[in-house]
C-alpha cells in the first residue's frame, strides 16, 4: 500500500520562496573564510512573482499577457511572373514574425530575412484585424527591419507595444521566451534560459547574438525574445541546427536548442537610423582584424584562446593614429570581452562616425590600452595595407602554402565587413579571387593593381567549396 503526500501550494510557495532568500546570501559567506557583511536580499516587485496563489499555480503569465498582444505575424508579398501573362498579383512569398515597439507610429521591427525582396507587406493581429505596412528601411548586416502599419492614425487603432529593456544587464541563466507563429500555427509561446552572450563568427554579419534554448523554428524569424516580466531583449534571427537549414529560420533545420537574436543594444540603434533616415551609416578604424584561436595562441606563445589579432592596420586610420600594429591582440572594446573579431565589428557596427571607442590590447604578452576615434568610410574603393587589401568593404590577403588544396593561385577573403558591397552580393570569407574583369591574378599585388586600375563596375571570379562563382562589385 502506497502513501501519498499532498502539500498546500498557497502555503508551501511564499515559504520556499522565504528559505531561499534567506539561504542564498549565508551560503555564499559559509564558503568564504572572511566574515561578511550579510547583504539584504533583493527586493521583489510583487507584480511579477512567479506564484499565482489565486489559482496555486507557479505562471510568468502576468507579464507576459501584457506583451502578446504586440506580438504579430508579417506576411510578406512579391510579384511573380507567369510564363505567358506576365506580371502577376502579388501573392505571399515569406513570412515570419514580427513586434510592434511603437503604438503611436504603428511601428513593427522584424527581421531583414523576412521581408526580402517584398512589394507589399501585411500584418496580422492576434485580435484578427488586418493591417497593410510599409517598408521603412532594413539592414541585412544585422538581418533587422522595420515596417510601419498603413493608416493615418496609427494611435486611434489601440495598438499594443512591448516594454524594452537594455539588453546589457542579462545575465546567462536567465529565463527567456520565445513568441512568434512558427510551423504554419497561430501565436506560440515557449520558454527557456540565456544559454549565451557575446555570440558572434556564424557569418559575414554584425553579430552579438542572444543564444537560448527556448524552442524557435521557421516563422518565429523576427518575432521577440522576451524576459520573464514581458520584456523586450532581442528578435529571434536565426537558430543553429543539424538539419539542412543550419543557419536560419526559412524551411530546413528544426529546433536543436540552440537559437540566437538580435539583443535590443544592436536593435534599437538600427532601428533608429532606419527609422530616421531609411539606412544605416557605418563607420571604419582601419584595423584588419582575425580571431584568436588555439593554433593561433600557440604562435604567438598565448595562453588564452579569446581575442581578436591585429593582421594589417591600414596607414591613415584611426587604428594606425591609435598606435595598434600587426599581431597586436585586442582583449576588451568598450570594456566589453572580446572572444573573436566578430566582438569588435559588432561594437564598430553600431558606431556611428565620430564615437570613440577604448581599447585593451596584448602587445607581446604586455597589455596596453588606446583609444579611437570612429571615423567615417572614405570614398575610395582600394586601400593597400602591409600584408592585407581592403576593397569593396572586403579584406583580401595572400594564400598561405597549402592553404587550398589543388594549388589554386589568387588572394583569399580575410572577411568582409556587414553591410558592405562585398556582403550585398554574397562575397564570403574564404572565396579566393582567380581572376578580376578577366584578368589572372596569382596573389595580392596582381589583385591591388586590377582593382586599382578599375574606377568602374568590377567583376570578380572567385573558387568557392570547388565552384566557380562570378561577383559584381561597384556597379
Amino acid at each position: 500500500m502506497s502513501r501519498s503526500i499532498y502539500l498546500n501550494a498557497s502555503a508551501l510557495a511564499p515559504a520556499v520562496a522565504a528559505a531561499v532568500l534567506a539561504a542564498w546570501p549565508a551560503a555564499s559567506a559559509a564558503q568564504s573564510p572572511y566574515r561578511q557583511a550579510r547583504p539584504a536580499p533583493p527586493a521583489a516587485d510583487t507584480r511579477f512573482l512567479p506564484y499565482d496563489e489565486r489559482r496555486g499555480v507557479f505562471s510568468f503569465a502576468t507579464g507576459l499577457e501584457r506583451s502578446l498582444p504586440a506580438v504579430v505575424q508579417v506576411t510578406t508579398l512579391g510579384v511573380s511572373r507567369g510564363p505567358t501573362s506576365g506580371e502577376s498579383e502579388p501573392k505571399p512569398i515569406s513570412g515570419g514574425s514580427g513586434v510592434i515597439i511603437d503604438a503611436d507610429d504603428g511601428i513593427v521591427v522584424t527581421n531583414h530575412h523576412v521581408i526580402e525582396d517584398g512589394s507589399k507587406f501585411t500584418i496580422d493581429m492576434t485580435d484578427g484585424r488586418l493591417f497593410d505596412a510599409v517598408l521603412i528601411g532594413s539592414d541585412k548586416a544585422t538581418d533587422v527591419a522595420v515596417l510601419r502599419i498603413e493608416n493615418p492614425n496609427p494611435a486611434s487603432l489601440g495598438l499594443s507595444q512591448v516594454e524594452i529593456v537594455d539588453s546589457d544587464t542579462l545575465r546567462t541563466g536567465d529565463l527567456a521566451f520565445a513568441v512568434g507563429y512558427p510551423l504554419g500555427l497561430d501565436q506560440t509561446l515557449t520558454m527557456g534560459v540565456i544559454s549565451g552572450l557575446g555570440r558572434s563568427g556564424l557569418g559575414d554579419a554584425v553579430e552579438d547574438y542572444i543564444q537560448t534554448d527556448a524552442a524557435v523554428n521557421s516563422g518565429n524569424s523576427g518575432g521577440p525574445l522576451l524576459d520573464s516580466r514581458g520584456r523586450l531583449i532581442g528578435i529571434n534571427t536565426s537558430i543553429l541546427s543539424g538539419g539542412s537549414d543550419p543557419l536560419g529560420l526559412g524551411g530546413g533545420g528544426g529546433n536543436d536548442g540552440i537559437a540566437f537574436a538580435v539583443p535590443t543594444r544592436i536593435l534599437m540603434f538600427v532601428v533608429g537610423q532606419l527609422r530616421e533616415t531609411g539606412s544605416v551609416k557605418r563607420g571604419r578604424i582601419g584595423a584588419i582584424l582575425g580571431s584568436l584561436t588555439a593554433v593561433r595562441a600557440r604562435e604567438f606563445g598565448l595562453g588564452i584562446v579569446r581575442g581578436a589579432i591585429v593582421e594589417d592596420v591600414l596607414p591613415g586610420s584611426p587604428a594606425e593614429g591609435a598606435g595598434l600594429r600587426r599581431r597586436d591582440i585586442i582583449t576588451r572594446i568598450q570594456n566589453r570581452p572580446v572572444a573573436n573579431a566578430g566582438s569588435v565589428q559588432a561594437t564598430v557596427g553600431i558606431a556611428p562616425p565620430g564615437t570613440r571607442l577604448d581599447i585593451s590590447y596584448l602587445r607581446d604578452g604586455r597589455e596596453a590600452t588606446t583609444a579611437l576615434t570612429v571615423e567615417e568610410a572614405t570614398p575610395a574603393r582600394v586601400v593597400v595595407g602591409l600584408t592585407v587589401l581592403q576593397a569593396f568593404g572586403a579584406q583580401f590577403r595572400d594564400l598561405r602554402p597549402g592553404e587550398h588544396p589543388g594549388g589554386i593561385q589568387g588572394a583569399i577573403v580575410a572577411s568582409v565587413e556587414g553591410g558592405s558591397d562585398a556582403a550585398q552580393q554574397d562575397l564570403q570569407a574564404g572565396d579566393v579571387v582567380t581572376r578580376v574583369d578577366g584578368v589572372e591574378v596569382v596573389g595580392l599585388t596582381s589583385l591591388a593593381e586590377a582593382l586599382q586600375g578599375d574606377d568602374g563596375a568590377t567583376t570578380l571570379t572567385v573558387r568557392r567549396d570547388g565552384e566557380t562563382l562570378t561577383i559584381g562589385l561597384g556597379g
